[in-house]
């Protein structure tokens, strides 16, 4: 298969390397620098460089906010029957987009951003296939992420944005409040340090991708659950009610069991 990806970032090196040694692979990347170290590929700066590779199925790897206008920019060198595909974690707008463009289309959200997760095993890892998308697309890379011995679950776009708005918006919005108060520590204890870790690598992520996640419309339940839980500790806490604080202790171990 001829699979063409839009993209030299972190995914997008990372579908590059995985795809092709078993399929014709070509990169489109406009700044040649983040092409450096990209081998066994084809290299593009330009979509006009599409038309004579003829691909069979676009990978869509770029930052969120120019996910679709990437689209938009290679469509016109597209043959009618390439599958468009995306890997973006937040589905609104795309999924207004595959509802106009007329083309086949996939779309995926790998749940391990390579901030994280160690691409060299990722069998702890999760996947979600989107259910509405073109059925061949959609083996393709059941198939893929399978051989990559990930979690597959297949949703709808709703249902997909309900488990984003839970499994990304309450840990992204818990380690900004963790952000926002620390203070420096000269002799910062483990747990401590574990939440740094988390806090830089968040930190670290695209201002838009962590824009779109929080402005998510199922966001601000999630960060209600947030206020609720701390007021509830922080009334235990002021009280010193010892009792209290074992029940809910136990109450949080038996969840996470």
């Amino acid at each position: 298969m001829k699979i063409l990806i839009l993209g030299a970032g972190k995914m997008g090196t990372f579908f590059t390397d995985l795809l092709s040694f078993d399929h014709e692979v070509a990169v489109l990347e406009k700044d040649a620098l983040r092409m450096r170290f990209i081998y066994n590929a084809i290299r593009m700066q330009a979509p006009a460089e599409i038309d004579a590779f003829a691909p069979d199925l676009v990978i869509n790897c770029v930052t969120l906010n120019h996910t679709v206008e990437a689209f938009n920019d290679v469509l016109p060198y597209l043959k009618p029957t390439c599958i468009l595909s995306d890997i973006a974690s937040v589905k609104t707008h795309l999924q207004e987009f595959y509802k106009t463009c007329g083309r086949p289309y996939v779309s995926t959200h790998p749940m391990f951003g390579p901030t994280f997760a160690n691409l060299a095993n990722l069998a702890k890892e999760n996947t979600i296939v989107i259910s509405e998308g073109d059925y061949m697309g959609k083996i393709f890379f059941t198939d893929l992420y399978g051989r990559l011995k990930l979690n597959i679950f297949e949703y709808s776009f709703e249902e997909h944005d309900k488990v984003v708005a839970y499994s990304l918006g309450i840990p992204f919005a818990s380690t900004l409040v963790f952000a926002a108060t620390m203070v420096h520590q000269d002799a910062p204890g483990t747990t401590f340090r574990r939440h740094m870790k988390i806090a830089r690598g968040l930190m670290s992520e695209d201002d838009y991708l962590l824009t779109e996640i929080l402005f998510n419309p199922r966001t601000p339940l999630q960060i209600g659950r947030i206020q609720e839980e701390l007021a509830g500790l922080q009334d235990i806490i002021r009280r010193k009610d010892t009792a209290a604080m074992k029940e809910y202790l136990a109450k949080l171990r038996k969840k996470i069991e």
